[in-house]
């Protein structure tokens, strides 16, 4: 197929190959400016889903109940970051916080 494309271009060596730039310039962009976002919906890369939740009866779920989200985001905050802020290497000894 490439060497169809090759053959059907026009004019000589330097010819070709600087419209086979400006073809492959032009249909990735098409690609990634019009098909791509077009087809991202379509896909279910962000459908996401942990566990089996096919089971789970809609009407038995409280819709009153409180969600465990705490008006004040700092109050559930741990007291001790679980990592070392100041080096890439790992505490040997388990978390930084231990």
């Amino acid at each position: 197929m490439y060497a169809w494309i090759w053959r059907k271009l026009p004019g000589a060596l330097w010819s070709k190959l600087s419209i086979s730039i400006v073809l492959v310039a032009t249909i990735g962009s098409l690609l990634w400016y019009v098909v791509f976002p077009w087809a991202t919906p379509l896909l279910p890369f962000d459908d996401v889903q942990v566990g089996d939740t096919s089971q789970i009866d809609p009407n038995s779920v409280d819709q009153d109940a409180p969600t465990g989200a705490s008006p004040d985001p700092d109050e559930s905050a741990p007291d001790v970051i679980p990592y070392s802020t100041t080096s890439n290497h790992p505490d040997p000894g388990g978390l930084a916080g231990d």
